[in-house]
């Protein structure tokens, strides 16, 4: 008999668990608490080791449709403007690791996501279905969703983000962990760009307490743009002026290159502007129970939330979503050691992304000696300091110190 796997939550993690769960022949029924399947938020940059793993289910052609695929990563300072480090990408990516360097809205990537999974016949969608609580016994688990339904299934993976209901039951309600850094993000049109400010590379503008990245999207028509600065959460950003997003980030901005100031100028006047995220995280996945427990497991941000320094939130949840096809496919095993198989392949990693990525934090933002040391490093050592081939061959070889 097929066995029914229960996935919370609609975004990148979930449609990729779907995917993942329905190629290893389970039956999956995925509850989503919104009223239609939309995805927030503005790029995402998704590397070799990542797009092995769209390729791997077939989605090479989609990927190629949507993404953009820049030719370089180049490191520069911000208050100077110039060039401390670059890093060859494009056809140097496949040639190094197998696969290429890709940017992408985080709204295609769903889309991409959600156009795998919609049609196939042993995938279920369910819409404005929030999962309120679940529990197991009976070799089954069970989950009550909003107005009192109960549905059972043989697992649960909770893909329901940052604040997951899911993980709250599993682990404990823990707060997440505020880390002290405002994100501005925008995207805009290049062609509403001068042509000087238009580009095909990741550019990353290293600045005291503050960068900038920008890179191409949408198969180069867009350009993402996020500026992080140190600063403190709004109480409400519910109710946050957005209009004043600007004033404020280009008053942070004001020691920096003309450069930069001019790009962050032109946003607000070719976009309908930046909006502001506070960022959190959560400390490092310490064990494969914070990953999985009896019949339950968690995927993406609900398991480990991570900073955006080392650009590999969503990758991190496409990655967990491939092990969990291979845990689930492995029919000889009890499902519970399944997911436990797929927890003890995957929490070590994360946690050294995790922690990979606070620590990039601090050094993006440095300032007096260490700033100075570190771009004395960039000139010196370039691609062996930007290049990670751990993480982009996905074997955990190799070590970087950015």
């Amino acid at each position: 008999m097929q066995k029914q796997i229960l996935i919370a939550g609609g975004g990148i993690g979930g449609l990729a668990a779907a995917l993942a769960a329905e190629r290893a022949g389970w039956e999956v029924r995925l509850f989503e608490r919104a009223p239609e399947f939309t995805e927030v938020g503005a790029g995402v940059q998704i590397g070799p080791n990542v797009v092995r793993r769209l390729q791997a289910w077939g989605l090479h052609k989609a990927l190629q449709a949507v993404a953009a695929f820049p030719e370089k990563l180049q490191v520069r300072s911000a208050v100077s403007g110039a060039e401390l480090a670059a890093l060859p990408l494009g056809a140097s990516a496949i040639e190094r690791y197998g696969a290429a360097y890709a940017t992408i809205h985080r709204a295609d990537l769903h889309g991409l996501l959600l156009d795998a999974v919609k049609d196939l016949p042993a995938v279920h969608l369910n819409l404005q279905h929030p999962v309120e609580h679940h529990q197991e016994g009976d070799g089954v688990v069970t989950v009550r969703l909003a107005g009192g339904t109960l549905v059972e299934g043989d697992a649960l993976i909770g893909a329901d983000g940052l604040r997951s209901g899911t993980r709250a039951r599993l682990l404990g309600e823990v707060a997440t962990r505020a880390s002290g850094h405002l994100a501005y993000r925008a995207v805009i049109k290049q062609v509403d760009l001068p042509q000087h400010m238009r580009t095909n590379h990741v550019t990353a503008w290293l600045g005291p307490k503050l960068h900038v990245v920008q890179y191409p999207l949408r198969r180069g028509e867009l350009m993402n743009v996020v500026a992080i600065r140190h600063g403190e959460s709004p109480a409400d950003l519910d109710h946050w002026d957005h209009g004043a997003n600007a004033s404020d980030l280009e008053a942070a901005l004001a020691q920096t290159c003309s450069t930069l100031q001019e790009l962050v100028r032109a946003v607000p006047q070719v976009s309908s502007g930046w909006r502001l995220w506070p960022l959190s995280d959560r400390p490092p996945v310490r064990g494969p129970q914070e990953m999985a427990q009896g019949l339950v497991a968690l995927i993406g941000d609900a398991a480990h939330p991570m900073r955006p320094y080392l650009a590999q939130g969503a990758g991190m949840a496409i990655e967990d979503a491939a092990e969990l096809q291979r845990a689930l496919s492995m029919h000889d095993l009890e499902v519970n050691l399944r997911l436990r198989r797929y927890a003890l392949n995957r929490w070590q990693r994360n946690a050294r992304v995790q922690e990979r990525s606070r620590r990039n934090g601090s050094i993006f933002h440095a300032t007096g000696f260490v700033r100075f040391g570190r771009d004395m490093s960039l000139r010196l050592l370039g691609e062996k300091l930007l290049d990670v081939p751990w993480l982009y061959r996905g074997d955990g070889a190799g070590a970087s110190q950015l």
